[in-house]
């Protein structure tokens, strides 16, 4: 894991794979924050056609190859930023607070990838690495004046400094 040393220099915690977060989840705090998949190989990843990925409301959360492969950022260990709790807006302009912790939201997020039909859309395309439980988790409790949506967009802005206007692999908006 040494070049995912930086990440821990960082703050960031855990550095569990994900196949080790599908067996127990209970290392993951129950706070707000921010966490990252990353890979900690730099040889070119297996694509598959038909990942694990849940059917959330019946929509198919595979993309074709080709996608992928565009997507994908030689050498780069950050394959995806996600965020869990926080303020929230919805549809209609309202703000409330999320009661999503890291925990449940990566919980969520293992689940999806194990085909269960649930909402968490964002990194699907993850769970078209033939290695996806490979993948390292790591994540990081964000202060309570800390919103991890802001902390999420910066570190996908900054990201895409380094990377030529390029987000993470698996991060599909900003």
């Amino acid at each position: 894991m040494s070049n995912l040393k930086i990440y821990q220099e960082a703050g960031f915690e855990g550095f569990k794979t994900i196949r080790e977060l599908m067996d127990d989840i209970n290392a993951v705090p129950k706070d707000k924050g921010i966490y990252l998949i990353l890979q900690d190989s730099k040889s070119m990843p297996n694509f598959i056609n038909q990942g694990t990925g849940g059917f959330f409301k019946e929509k198919n959360p595979n993309v074709p190859i080709q996608d992928l492969e565009k997507n994908w950022i030689k050498d780069e260990p950050v394959l995806y930023i996600g965020k869990a709790g926080g303020k929230t807006q919805k549809k209609d302009g309202t703000v409330s607070n999320s009661k999503a912790t890291l925990q449940s939201r990566i919980e969520q997020y293992m689940r999806f990838g194990q085909g269960e039909p649930i909402g968490h859309w964002g990194g699907r395309l993850i769970w078209q690495l033939a290695d996806a439980k490979d993948l390292i988790v790591c994540w990081k409790v964000l202060g309570k004046d800390e919103e991890p949506r802001e902390v999420e967009k910066n570190m996908i802005q900054e990201f895409k400094k380094g990377h030529g206007g390029k987000r993470p692999f698996a991060n599909l908006q900003d």
